[in-house]
């Protein structure tokens, strides 16, 4: 990201996909440039949730949703230490934010953390367009970076790395491991469980949502290793949503496997649901758009049920639908496919049945919402009780 300065008010803005096509407005947050794949997210509400989600390292997000900045920013909301997005892009930003949370307006904050984007542009034209194309690599230039000419634009968005074999969430990850207590959360009672939380771009509300039902979470960087995990004596291991691509993941994955080997229950959501599936011996695959949003319909085929979900991957586990199956890395026993998107049949969550490990795809915490996969927490905390009686 090549920042050059900062401004109140809006500058001249371009932003450009490799295909060449070109949307110009002005500038929203910091001026400068930057570099990233473009990817567009559905969501009506959450922006500050979306921009503070590890997951999106990397990305420039465009907003379908037309007006962002409403309720403006406050550090309650907030998913990570910060914001991780490479750009960002809006229709209509708020002209000032009208919340009584708010502490500071979306531009400011954009500003403050050097995030460069572009508003007034038709971010609906833009998904279709990805929704046809597929995602791509994209840059932003604001202020003086948007009077060169588009030909030299162009060039350097083509020579940014394209998002598959990136590997970014030892980047996002935590430097030191910290633990979030029951307590601290309204739970009154005795601790049920232990749990081990491996941060690969985890937000902030997954420990919140086992601590308010009284789990103690130990968070561990990316980096740990099975001794350190083996040394908090966890009665479950978690591994979070998180961002790049999950076959550059190889030390994760052969950590996953020895805990697996281990018979302690394991729980992965979004990036942790492609760990698995590679664990298991299974492949991934890059979306030709991905899922994003808070909008995404689930089948649960454990109990027949239809769940709106939040998600945000680029990513999927490539496994069979039917089954179940004995897993190509046969030592694991029998899995089935649990979950799948009711969009396009994409594996959503994985389930084995002869060890007791089981992800999905998407985002039960769900910060802004939607809820109704927030019964996973239980299904999993019961699973570690069951194994610790």
């Amino acid at each position: 990201m090549n920042l050059s300065q900062q401004a109140s008010t809006p500058q001249t803005a371009v932003l450009v996909l490799e295909d060449g096509t070109v949307y110009r407005g002005e500038s929203y947050g910091a001026i400068g440039s930057t570099l990233g794949e473009a990817v567009f997210s559905t969501g009506m509400t959450g922006y500050q949730e979306t921009l503070t989600d590890p997951s999106y390292a990397g990305q420039i997000v465009i907003q379908t949703a037309p007006h962002i900045g409403n309720t403006g920013v406050n550090r309650q909301d907030a998913e990570s230490r910060r914001i991780w997005v490479a750009g960002y892009a809006v229709r209509d930003a708020a002209r000032r934010p009208s919340n009584w949370r708010s502490e500071r307006s979306l531009d400011e904050e954009l500003i403050e953390q050097g995030i460069v984007g572009i508003q007034g542009i038709d971010t609906r034209a833009l998904t279709r367009h990805l929704r046809s194309a597929g995602a791509m690599r994209a840059g932003i230039f604001t202020g003086s970076h948007a009077e060169q000419p588009v030909s030299e634009l162009l060039e350097k968005v083509k020579e940014a790395a394209p998002m598959k074999g990136q590997k970014l969430a030892d980047r996002v990850s935590v430097e030191a491991a910290y633990t979030v207590e029951p307590a601290d959360w309204g739970w009154d009672g005795p601790v049920r469980a232990t749990l081990l939380a491996l941060d690969l771009g985890i937000k902030a509300m997954t420990p919140q949502r086992f601590a308010e039902r009284g789990v103690r979470v130990h968070v561990l960087p990316a980096s740990a290793t099975l001794e350190e995990i083996k040394g908090l004596r966890p009665d479950g291991v978690f591994f979070s949503n998180g961002p790049g691509d999950p076959s550059t993941a190889d030390q994760q994955v052969e950590l996953l496997q020895d805990i697996l080997r281990t018979g302690t229950p394991f729980f992965g959501i979004c990036f942790g649901n492609q760990l698995l599936g590679r664990a298991l011996g299974f492949g991934t695959y890059k979306l030709p758009f991905g899922h994003r949003g808070i909008n995404q319909p689930v089948l649960d085929r454990t109990t027949g049920k239809v769940e709106i979900t939040a998600q945000n991957h680029g990513f999927a586990v490539d496994a069979p639908l039917d089954g179940p199956v004995t897993a190509p890395n046969s030592e694991f026993g029998r899995v089935e496919v649990s979950h799948i998107g009711l969009n396009d049949q994409v594996v959503e969550g994985l389930r084995c049945l002869d060890i007791p490990a089981f992800s999905v795809q998407y985002h039960p915490e769900a910060a802004a919402g939607p809820h109704d996969s927030a019964y996973l927490f239980d299904r999993f905390i019961d699973l570690m009780l069951e194994k610790k009686n």
